[in-house]
């Protein structure tokens, strides 16, 4: 799992460098292809100006990668870089538990009967083999249980209570980190706003006037890093509390099994 999230995260990395590349690409053509819209432009007002015609519809039509990076390089590539990275750590941690949730989800109904079933055929040993050979947290501590059932149904159950602790706490692995970086996501953000908003007002000072444009630009190019901040924040808290809605259930449907696995042992004694 740690070499999934390594790579997830050169992936976003690699992939925010060549967004930024193409983007630089995508505004040198844009530049060529103004400069060349203007000189045709004037030529036509000389020759013929009653026959131009605007379409501002034409400019706004762009996809949103595309409004997304310019933004991104109105904000400052200084402040928005690290929300970004933040963003892509705390996605490669969500799709880690993801995994690692979905391969601990197991049908508990449809274990307890193999169980149940193994021991009433083939005793203890073939109800251990059960248990390791199916995946999950609960045919761990199930054969947790079974290792100390010589031991009496006490040890079993300080057994099943014991290990089963620790099955849930590696079920909530790394999401102290997803929540640190929906902690630090708008942090950054807020940092990235103050700090724009002194270079704006710095930037008043040295105009001697405050001019509505170096207000109104100074202004747009602080608060988009707390918009991205927000944003970002925002994705993480909604994986998160999936993950946390998952945990539970796979937490409840453990302690539910446990119990019906004790009376499996006690009926079977």
């Amino acid at each position: 799992m740690k070499k999934l999230i390594a790579l997830l995260a050169v992936f976003g990395f690699l992939t925010f460098g060549i967004a930024n590349n193409a983007f630089a690409q995508d505004s040198q053509k844009a530049d060529k292809t103004t400069e060349q819209t203007v000189d045709s432009t004037q030529a036509t007002q000389e020759v013929a100006p009653a026959e131009l015609t605007s379409d501002p519809d034409e400019a706004e039509n762009h996809g949103l990668h595309y409004v997304l990076k310019d933004k991104f390089i109105q904000g400052g590539a200084v402040w928005m870089t690290p929300v970004l990275i933040c963003l892509i750590l705390g996605l490669a941690f969500v799709i880690e538990r993801i995994f690692y949730l979905n391969l601990s989800s197991v049908n508990s109904k449809k274990l307890l009967n193999k169980v149940e079933d193994a021991i009433k055929t083939g005793g203890i040993e073939k109800a251990k083999e059960v248990c390791r050979d199916t995946k999950g947290p609960l045919a761990a501590v199930f054969y947790q249980g079974l290792d100390r059932y010589d031991e009496g149904l006490d040890s079993v159950e300080k057994a099943l209570t014991s290990y089963g602790g620790v099955q849930m706490a590696n079920l909530e692995t790394n999401m102290t980190w997803i929540s640190l970086f929906i902690a630090l996501s708008p942090s950054l953000g807020f940092l990235g706003t103050v700090i724009g908003m002194v270079q704006a007002f710095d930037d008043i000072e040295r105009a001697g006037d405050i001019s509505p444009t170096i207000v109104a630009g100074g202004m747009k190019t602080a608060l988009l890093t707390t918009v991205f901040g927000l944003i970002s924040a925002m994705i993480l808290q909604v994986f998160y509390n999936y993950l946390l809605t998952k945990i539970d259930s796979i937490v409840n449907d453990m302690e539910d099994a446990t119990i019906s696995f004790m009376d499996i042992l006690v009926k079977n004694k």
